[in-house]
């Protein structure tokens, strides 16, 4: 005889309270009220007549029984997940939606795409640049919520990587730092120790996210007098900025990240540090069940492609 399985939304429920070990959580996660969790928990312990949570003065804590079904029932959903996108793709290219942060999209991915698109042929990508990819105010909850309510295969996140709910790989770190034409360190007037900013028109980026820094950090941690901070010319995207450091029309203060091509290509330099590091990194990161190979290779790939990038020295940071 088979046995008549539980209601998928009680096991769902189950699944997300069990990785966050509280209801709220869960609740977020799956967009239902913590009282709804604790409904479906509780339609489950009943069906099963197993107990699945010890509840805490503070959070919850697997039985023992709960603990030893909890890996199987992960695997399960990640196998439901791929047996939906097969009966989707029958006869299809593999589709993979992808969502970047705009900057990361023009600097760093779109110069190595070709390369994914030969190992990769029978993949289209379907690539997104938006802003929703990038924290504001220390709050991942606008960034994740685009993931879910869109279906979004895999994101490149520029915020701290919490993202309960999903697998998340650190790509790198990135720093603030002087940007500009090689030129300009020859040049009239030369530009040689971080005192010669003085003499120098100032480029900003301006690009909306809590923790951006100004030069106004970096003189005070440079311990200079740079003058006015302000002054100069403001970009509110980090690419036009980068692009006018590379028509010698100032100096720029930016991330490191995204000069790094420009860098490796004599375009651009970092002429003098200090590097001052920024508390949020760029993330990868896509659902937690989703296992399908699509977008497994290509999560590794953006992996491998970050492993194989030359490494340069920030002059002056600490």
């Amino acid at each position: 005889m088979i046995e008549k399985l539980p209601p998928l939304n009680a096991l769902r429920a189950f699944e997300a309270a069990a990785r966050h070990l509280n209801l709220a959580g869960a609740a977020e996660e799956l967009h239902v009220t913590p009282a709804a969790i604790s409904l479906q928990i509780k339609t489950l312990e009943e069906h099963l007549d197993v107990k699945v949570f010890h509840r805490l003065p503070r959070g919850l804590a697997l039985t023992a029984e709960a603990e030893r079904c909890l890996p199987t029932l992960q695997r399960g959903f990640a196998l439901l997940q791929e047996s939906t996108r097969l009966l989707r793709t029958q006869n299809q290219n593999d589709k993979l939606d992808l969502w970047t942060a705009p900057a990361f999209a023009a600097k760093w991915l779109m110069p190595r795409l070709s390369h994914y698109n030969r190992l990769h042929p029978g993949v289209d990508l379907n690539i997104n640049a938006s802003d929703s990819m990038i924290e504001k105010q220390n709050s991942a909850n606008h960034a994740i919520e685009q993931i879910r309510r869109r279906q979004i295969d895999v994101a490149i996140v520029f915020g701290h990587g919490h993202y309960p709910g999903f697998r998340v790989d650190k790509l790198f770190d990135v720093h603030a730092v002087p940007i500009c034409s090689p030129s300009l360190r020859s040049g009239q007037p030369p530009l040689r120790t971080a005192e010669d900013l003085r003499f120098h028109h100032l480029l900003h980026d301006d690009t909306d996210y809590d923790g951006n820094h100004s030069w106004k950090d970096w003189f005070a941690e440079a311990n200079i007098d740079g003058g006015s901070t302000e002054r100069g010319t403001h970009f509110n995207q980090v690419q036009l900025a980068l692009e006018a450091a590379a028509e010698r029309q100032g100096v720029l203060l930016s991330l490191d990240i995204m000069a790094q091509r420009d860098i490796s290509a004599g375009r651009l330099c970092v002429p003098f540090g200090p590097a001052l590091p920024l508390d949020k990194s760029y993330y990868v990161v896509r659902p937690l069940y989703d296992q399908v190979a699509a977008t497994e290779n290509f999560c590794q790939w953006i992996i491998d492609q970050v492993n194989l990038t030359e490494p340069y020295t920030l002059p002056g940071s600490r």
